[in-house]
């Protein structure tokens, strides 16, 4: 199986870390090239435009997996697999996937030969672990807005007490505030309890 993959540096390196399956040859994108240049069995996009879905190039007839947690399979093609190219979550030990109309089956054989463990989750905003993370990101934010603690204290205290391995601030500059922000602005449409706090707002905006 050769696939093609448009990526940053940052997340080659966790893809060359997480390894691939012995019969996967792999062709390197730098994320101002196209894909649609070479002739793949399967496409990974991770520089995917999830914010504004049209604005990307679009493969047809071929498998292709996006970074996609900002959007869902409907905002897509049908033949794209969405999953969760963050800073950290590539070479987590199950990627968390979601598909299209695409057959379940070619996902789990292009997966399986991958050699990469996933599990299949509903196509909502965030998938489950970036909910999550966004989650204790935005409660972190209203902790500091309510001056319980400083964000150094804050990201040592949940390393400490939940063994995660960085605090809520670190993980916001790792993915990006923006990005949690948008993530946040879906899910706070669905459900109040994703309410954004006023802190994390300005502070984005700062940037």
């Amino acid at each position: 199986m050769h696939i093609a993959i448009r990526s940053t540096e940052s997340q080659k390196k966790e893809l060359l870390t997480k390894g691939f399956g012995n019969k996967v040859s792999v062709e390197w994108f730098e994320p101002y090239e196209k894909l649609t240049g070479t002739n793949a069995d399967v496409y990974f996009d991770l520089t995917f435009n999830d914010n504004v879905p049209d604005t990307n190039e679009f493969i047809i007839d071929k498998p292709v997996f996006v970074h996609a947690v900002n959007c869902v399979c409907k905002e897509i093609k049908p033949n794209y697999i969405r999953l969760n190219a963050w800073e950290g979550f590539l070479n987590r030990p199950v990627i968390e996937v979601a598909y299209c109309n695409t057959f379940k089956k070619n996902v789990e054989n292009v997966l399986n030969e991958l050699e990469w463990p996933y599990a299949f989750v509903a196509d909502d905003y965030g998938f489950i672990a970036a909910r999550i993370i966004a989650m204790i990101i935005n409660e972190a934010y209203y902790t500091l807005e309510e001056n319980v603690s400083t964000k150094q204290q804050i990201d040592i205290a949940m390393k400490l007490g939940t063994n995660y391995p960085y605090g809520p601030f670190e993980w916001s500059e790792k993915i990006g505030l923006q990005n949690i922000l948008i993530l946040l602005k879906k899910l706070s449409q669905q459900n109040k309890r994703y309410t954004i706090s006023s802190l994390l707002v300005h502070e984005s905006q700062q940037f």
